[in-house]
C-alpha cells in the first residue's frame, strides 16, 4: 500500500509540474479559426492564402494560428521529397497528456512514415500540455473551457491556406488524451476522412457524429485507459485544478456504437500472436476497425524508447508486436473521405 501510495504521489506530483509548463511558442501566423469557441465546426473549404501566411520551409517548423482571439502553436513537418504539384495528405497527429507536438514529433515515428509515403504532418499543442475532450477531462483546458476542435480545425485550415492539402485526405490520430480528442473531431466535424486512436476512448456528448473510419489501438493492460472501461489510476472523478474523469466505458463497446452508425457488416477478426484484429467494412468504402494488443499497457506501440520522465511518471514502454504509425498510416492511405 505505502508503494502504491508513493507511486500515485510521484504521478501526481509529476502531472502537475509538467501539466504547469507551457509549450515553446513559435513563430505568429495569423489564421481564424473555423468556428468561434463552444461552437461545432464543420468541414468548409480552406481560406484563400494571402500575403500574410508565411512560406512553410523544407523540413520541421514552428507555426502558430489564432483562435477565439489566442495564439496557438503547432509545429509542420514537410519531407524534402514531398511534391506539392498536386493536393496531398495532411495527418494531424495529437500527443498525450504531458505531451506537446515536438514531443509527439519525437516519439511515434511520423516524420519517417511521410517521407516513405509522401504526407503533411501538423503536431498541435495543447494548452497546459493536454486536451480539452469533456466539461472534466482533461487538466486545465478542460477546467478552463477551451474549445481545441476548434483550434485543430483552424490548424486544417491554416495548413491548406499555405500549402495544396487534399481535402478528402485529412486525418487525425492521437494518443491518449489526443485519441480523445480525435473522437470529438469526429463527432464534431466533417473535416476527417478518418481518425486513429490509440489508448484512448470518446468522453463527452456526440449525439449525431457522421460515419467515418476508425482505427483504434488498445493494450488489454492499459491502467490509464483501461480497455474494460473501469476508472484509470489517475482518474480523480473531474474534480480539482487538474480534472481528469475518464468514463467512456468498454473500448469493444464503443468500436460496435461507431461500426452502427456507419451501419458496418459484423466483422471478422484475425489473431497473430499478441494482436487480434477485428475489421467490419462499412458502406461507402468505411472500415472501423479495433487493434488488440493482449498485455499491452499505456503507450505507443512501436514508438521510441521511454524517456526518463515517462519512466518516472509510471508510463509503459512501447509495445513491440505492432507498429502503430504504420497500421495506423496503412489504413489512412486506403480511406479517402467520400463525398
Amino acid at each position: 500500500m505505502l508503494r502504491s501510495a508513493s507511486a500515485a504521489l510521484a504521478i501526481t506530483s509529476a502531472l502537475a509540474v509538467l501539466i504547469g509548463c507551457d509549450a515553446v511558442r513559435p513563430a505568429r501566423e495569423q489564421a481564424g479559426s473555423t468556428a468561434p469557441p463552444g461552437t461545432a465546426p464543420t468541414g468548409t473549404a480552406a481560406p484563400t492564402p494571402g500575403p500574410g501566411i508565411p512560406a512553410v520551409a523544407v523540413g520541421s517548423s514552428a507555426r502558430s494560428v489564432t483562435v477565439g482571439g489566442r495564439e496557438r502553436t503547432y509545429r509542420l513537418y514537410r519531407p524534402a521529397t514531398l511534391s506539392l504539384s498536386a493536393p496531398v495528405p495532411l495527418v494531424v497527429m495529437l500527443h498525450g497528456a504531458l505531451g506537446n507536438g515536438r514531443q509527439a514529433e519525437t516519439a511515434y515515428g511520423w516524420n519517417s512514415a511521410a517521407d516513405r509515403y509522401g504526407f503533411l504532418v501538423a503536431y498541435p499543442d495543447g494548452l497546459r500540455r493536454s486536451w480539452a475532450v469533456s466539461s472534466d477531462c482533461c487538466g486545465p483546458p478542460a477546467r478552463d473551457g477551451i474549445d481545441d476542435v476548434a483550434f485543430v480545425s483552424a490548424t486544417v485550415a491554416a495548413i491548406s491556406a499555405a500549402l495544396p492539402v487534399d481535402p478528402a485526405r485529412v486525418y487525425a490520430a492521437g494518443m491518449s488524451n489526443g485519441g480523445m480528442l480525435a473522437y470529438q473531431l469526429a463527432c464534431r466535424t466533417t473535416v476527417f476522412a478518418a481518425i486513429g486512436v490509440v489508448a484512448g476512448t470518446l468522453l463527452g456528448q456526440c449525439p449525431s457524429p457522421a460515419p467515418i473510419s476508425v482505427i483504434h489501438v488498445h493494450g488489454t493492460a492499459d491502467d490509464v485507459v483501461p480497455y474494460d472501461g473501469r476508472p484509470g489510476k489517475l482518474d480523480n472523478g473531474g474534480t480539482g485544478p487538474l480534472p481528469v474523469k475518464i468514463d467512456g466505458g468498454p473500448v469493444p463497446d464503443q468500436i460496435d456504437r461507431w461500426r452502427e452508425i456507419a451501419r458496418c457488416a459484423a466483422p471478422k477478426v484475425r489473431t497473430v500472436g499478441p494482436v487480434s484484429t477485428s475489421a467490419a467494412r462499412c458502406p461507402g468504402g468505411r472500415d472501423v476497425e479495433l487493434i488488440t494488443i493482449a498485455g499491452a499497457g499505456h503507450q505507443w506501440p512501436g514508438g521510441a524508447p521511454q524517456t526518463a520522465a515517462e519512466r518516472l511518471l509510471g508510463l509503459d514502454p512501447p509495445a513491440t508486436a505492432l507498429a502503430a504509425t504504420e497500421s495506423i498510416w496503412r489504413f489512412f492511405s486506403t480511406h479517402a473521405r467520400q463525398s
